[in-house]
């Protein structure tokens, strides 16, 4: 399940992205491992809402996890 992260531009992204792997690697369960993600997001960014973060993690971990696509997803600044 593993992907190559450096071309992630976005360090937020990266790390949500790297974290979800490595936890499902490790044998947490999907759910979990989505919501500490939730949790990390919102610790780098404050300022988004729980609902927020939760519809942009979900689409990192669909675009770059699930469908392992390279193109630019939608997002923070960072």
């Amino acid at each position: 399940m593993s992907i190559e992260t450096s071309r992630i531009g976005r360090k937020c992204e990266r790390a949500v992205v790297t974290a979800y792997q490595e936890l499902r690697e490790v044998g947490q369960p999907d759910m979990q491992a989505f919501a500490a993600c939730t949790t990390l997001y919102r610790i780098h960014h404050p300022e988004s809402s729980v609902k927020e973060a939760r519809r942009l993690v979900a689409e990192w971990i669909d675009h770059h996890v699930i469908r392992q696509a390279r193109g630019q997803t939608p997002g923070c600044d960072c």
